[in-house]
């Protein structure tokens, strides 16, 4: 306890003349900062072939190092025995073999990320490799002999000057970086080594990895074996213009005895995810016809590789699929999607007949509810996923025969006795064009009908995503502060269909802003909350919209403005994304259409601006950088308007990804709004 209240005191933020309190851990019965580190959330569920024992990723808060960690725990069905085969806390992705004799999994050592193997009778584990880089994408060949994984290999240049030889012991500065690659950093990772992404195999028991792809390419995200064990199917890019058009990836299939490479698709846009059916007859694969939308379905094909044809089968479903896995008969495909803010899992036959089998899929997002979530298939075809609710974080679900069973309850002993917010769903009708659009509404703790509250507008970002009925660490601690808060998926959201993911191309933001103020409006005729003490906050997409939002009205109280692009021709320009964004969010290069792009721009209306709004933004963040922020806190200084600019050391766009951060975040806002709450 000595040591939380350590970690708990460091994170009290500088106040700018106000007085902090931790708001949200006055009621020990409420949920706090501090339980934050105490959250524990299941992922990567893999049902054994014979459905009785299922392997998951078990992820939890590390309080001394300030990061999340993840175990591989087991769960047998049959008895409910849950035991853990790792607890090293950097185990990670494992692996059924096709019999299910064996357990493979990534975990840690003082040389990175290796690949082990138990044996499940012994208990017996080998570590099978002591690489120099991060294998990833592990996938066992039908016998059970042999393993592809993929692995960066780095790619060294030539220095591009030579320096004067250094005297021995000499102190000099650290080199110039030089830079001509297209894409040199990326968000979450930093400045890009030179290097390329490539599949290996390695014998089941161990020895020598052996790459089986080259050239200056990406290869094999997902990788699947022939039914033969003849070769691999996998995606990638090796077309010339690559990083001009990142989306336009193929299948191939490596031949392993000659290295013979196959193109199976050749249309302009993303083919990927492939999967090879069980009789080696058909590949089932991801993709769709690239029209540069801001918004585009991910879609469901087969490839017949006896003919090289291919057919859309998920054509009857308007929502984007994922983790394509065949039933173990050939007859069909289980997939993921999300339709209205939540998580299904549905067969896909060959026919294109769609059977909905589960529901609230997701959890594994832990700071705001946004979809997520994997499944497993066993031989059977039983379900094992990551269940999603909003009074806790991902848990195990297993569906089978029609029924769904809840398999943990991980968070029971520090959930069980709290009293939660409780969320409820709204619909309203948008002031534009009076189409429905979907909300979900938290109230805090002891929440009284009768009495007023102030209200937090919590914006997703995306601004291509979805939130929904899943748990929040960030919306739950906001309501333990006192509020009200609405969340909501306004137009250009996913899981509402191709056509309404679209109404905000080339459109953004536009008028998903009248869908949020017809939100407020429709919270202050429910009465409970008040229309003096509205506050408005959002990351990312939701931070674009914020600040536009404080150029449009003077309605609310105060703002937080986390992440947000300000001005969208800088960001186009430093964006690590940047050779996506200018061909799929606007009509072309800044430079050819700048008045498009400042009239989407929040920095347009700063003249409008009277609110008091804070900016908040990882030092790190390449995705929209801090150089954004710094603009739009310029801007508001110099027009004399209260603000205030949170800079988040070594944090990247992902802000709240350490525990301490997430905590931070959640304080810097309710401090803000502390000040203007009355």
């Amino acid at each position: 306890m000595k040591t939380i209240l350590r970690i708990s005191a460091v994170l009290y933020l500088l106040t700018l003349g106000s007085i902090l309190v931790d708001t949200a851990s006055a009621d020990p019965q409420n949920f706090s900062p501090r339980d934050v580190f105490e959250l524990e959330w299941a992922t990567d569920p893999q049902m054994s072939p014979d459905g009785r024992t299922i392997a998951y990723a078990r992820r939890f808060m590390d309080i001394m190092t300030d990061r999340s960690k993840s175990d591989i725990w087991l769960l047998d069905r049959k008895t409910g025995r849950h035991r853990p085969v790792t607890q090293d806390g950097d185990s990670s992705s494992p692996r059924w073999s096709p019999d299910g004799d064996r357990l493979l999994f990534l975990s840690g050592t003082d040389n990175g990320s290796q690949i082990f193997v138990r044996w499940m009778d012994s208990g017996d584990t080998v570590q099978l490799t002591r690489l120099l880089q991060s294998p990833s994408s592990l996938s066992w060949s039908p016998r059970g002999d042999t393993i592809a994984f993929s692995m960066r290999v780095p790619v060294k240049k030539e220095d591009f000057i030579k320096l004067p030889e250094k005297p021995e012991g000499a102190e000099w500065a650290p080199k110039a970086k030089v830079i001509d690659d297209l894409i040199y950093r990326r968000d979450g990772s930093g400045y890009v080594e030179p290097g390329f992404q490539h599949i290996f195999v390695l014998p089941a028991e161990g020895g020598t990895p052996r790459q089986v792809t080259h050239g200056d390419y990406d290869h094999g995200s997902t990788i699947s074996w022939t039914g033969d064990q003849k070769g691999l199917v996998f995606s990638a890019n090796r077309h010339e213009d690559r990083l001009k058009t990142p989306n336009n990836s193929e299948l191939f299939e490596l031949e392993l005895s000659n290295g013979e490479l196959r193109q199976w698709t050749d249309r302009f846009g993303p083919d990927l995810s492939p999967v090879v059916s069980p009789d080696g007859h058909l590949i089932a694969y991801l993709g769709v016809d690239d029209k540069f939308q801001g918004y585009q379905p991910i879609r469901l094909y087969v490839l017949d590789r006896r003919s090289g044809e291919s057919r859309l089968i998920s054509g009857a479903l308007d929502r984007a699929v994922s983790s394509p896995l065949w039933k173990s008969d050939g007859s069909g495909l289980f997939v993921s999607f999300n339709d209205e803010g939540n998580g299904k899992i549905a067969f896909i036959s060959l026919d294109g007949e769609i059977t909905r089998l589960a529901e609230n899929l997701g959890g594994t997002s832990l700071g705001r509810p946004y979809s997520s979530g994997s499944f497993s298939v066993s031989q059977s075809g039983d379900i094992a996923y990551t269940w999603a609710e909003t009074q806790a974080p991902a848990d195990i679900a297993v569906s089978a025969g029609g029924q769904t069973v809840r398999s943990t309850h991980l968070n029971e002993d520090l959930l069980g006795h709290k009293e939660l917010a409780q969320v409820e769903e709204i619909w309203v009708t948008s002031s534009y064009d009076q189409r429905r659009i979907q909300g979900w509404i938290a109230k805090p703790p002891g929440f009284d009908p009768s009495k007023t509250y102030p209200l937090i507008l919590e914006i997703h970002g995306g601004p291509f995503a979805n939130y929904g009925d899943r748990w929040s660490t960030e919306v739950q601690l906001f309501a333990a502060a006192g509020y009200v808060v609405l969340y909501m998926n306004p137009r250009g959201s996913t899981s509402y269909g191709e056509e309404f993911g679209n109404l905000i191309h080339h459109n953004y933001p536009g008028q998903d802003y009248d869908d949020l103020m017809s939100g407020i409006d429709a919270m202050v005729e429910l009465g409970y909350v008040d229309p003096e003490q509205l506050f408005v906050t959002g990351g990312s997409g939701g931070g674009v919209l914020t600040a536009w939002i404080v150029g449009k009205t003077d309605r609310f109280a105060a703002a937080v403005s986390a992440k947000p692009v300000i001005n969208w021709y800088s960001f186009a320009l430093t964006a690590d994304s940047y050779n996506f964004f200018y061909r799929y969010w606007f009509p072309g290069p800044p430079w050819e259409h700048a008045a498009h792009y400042m009239e989407r721009s929040p920095l347009s209306l700063v003249g409008n601006v009277s609110t008091p709004t804070m900016l908040l933004t990882g030092e790190a963040d390449y995705r929209t950088p801090i150089s954004e922020t710094e603009q739009y806190y310029q801007a508001l200084k110099l027009r004399e308007v209260d603000t205030a600019m949170v800079r988040i050391p070594e944090a990247s766009h992902g802000i709240a990804g350490r525990p301490s951060h997430l905590i931070s975040k959640v304080l810097h806002i309710l401090a803000w709004f502390e000040r203007y709450r009355k």
